[in-house]
């Protein structure tokens, strides 16, 4: 991580986290239960404070029901997903208690982090995305250094001067120069590239034959800090050689750029005021406690057995004194 005299913040994509987690450690609890979401959740927990050595943890979870406003935008949006696929060598639990299981864990490991100097946030029908757009964006925070920490390439478009992102799956950490490296678009405008190139994984039909590589090449003018709009692109690409198929059927596709824009940028979040100030006062009215007697309880009810996450513990006393 780079080195910064500021201070510093991690903001957590919460389910992208617990997922990963869940998906990967195959931990069973003394009990024969499946723990892996909430030990593996631990031991993410820990490497990232390592890594980071931040001030403050904010993490943040989707709300239920996802984005109402989106989907209203998109009745399709996020659906058909396919089901998550277990890295296990075994299955003790049939299709139903499975789905109690993972409801459980991730119940669980919310109420292990409400017992630490961590600020937990979920809004009902709202996405992570927009809380943690929202977060990077407070005043509370403005001479922070912020690291958001997700998969998610939604993200990309909010690095600048104080955010990064760091991709844990890739192990990659995205600055602002990063991703003009990388992808040859600027943050300023990844939403508008994006957009144009859609994203299968939230059900979002992008322009047929386009893709970042070759946004790059026949749009390098987005690799611009200066803040293009649709209405741009469409104006290059109707004045761009017409015998390349790329920049007609981005004009003949402009109403799919401009859903999927609505959809996909973050410059602006989907929250209501009321919503905005929910997330300021949990931040700014935060109660730093940390109830360690209480996890160690906890951790004896679910049957952890050994777990090793003294880092993240001295990490936290340091948060919690530090308030």
């Amino acid at each position: 991580m780079t080195s910064t005299d500021k201070k510093r913040v991690i903001v957590i994509d919460a389910l992208n986290m617990f997922l990963r987690a869940y998906i990967v450690d195959p931990s069973l609890s003394s009990n024969g239960h499946p723990i892996g979401g909430i030990k593996g959740s631990f031991k993410i927990l820990q490497k990232l404070v390592r890594m980071t050595k931040p001030n403050a943890v904010v993490i943040v979870w989707d709300g239920p029901n996802g984005s109402k406003k989106r989907r209203s935008m998109d009745k399709n949006y996020k659906s058909g997903r396919k089901p998550i696929r277990l890295n296990r060598a075994f299955h003790n639990l049939t299709e139903d208690e499975e789905l109690h299981n993972k409801i459980w864990q991730q119940t669980r490991t919310i109420e292990y982090i409400n017992e630490m100097p961590i600020v937990q946030i979920m809004l009902p029908e709202i996405e992570a995305d927009d809380v943690i757009a929202h977060v990077c964006n407070l005043q509370h925070y403005s001479e922070w250094q912020k690291v958001i920490i997700s998969n998610d390439k939604d993200f990309l478009q909010l690095c600048n001067d104080s955010t990064v992102l760091y991709r844990p799956t890739a192990d990659e950490l995205m600055n602002q120069k990063r991703v003009v490296e990388q992808y040859g678009v600027h943050p300023t405008n990844m939403a508008l590239a994006r957009a144009i190139v859609g994203d299968s994984s939230d059900n979002l039909k992008g322009i047929k034959g386009a893709g970042l590589v070759s946004v790059k090449k026949r749009l390098s003018f987005l690799a611009s800090e200066k803040d293009y709009t649709i209405d741009d692109v469409i104006q290059f690409c109707e004045n761009a050689d017409s015998k390349i198929k790329f920049f007609s059927n981005i004009v003949e596709g402009q109403a799919i750029v401009e859903h999927n824009y609505k959809m996909m940028q973050l410059y602006s979040p989907q929250l209501s005021i009321q919503s905005k100030d929910f997330v300021k006062n949990s931040i700014e009215n935060f109660e730093c406690n940390f109830n360690n007697i209480e996890i160690i309880k906890k951790m004896r009810q679910d049957g952890f057995g050994e777990l090793n996450w003294e880092d993240l513990r001295t990490h936290l006393n340091k948060i919690q004194a530090d308030c």
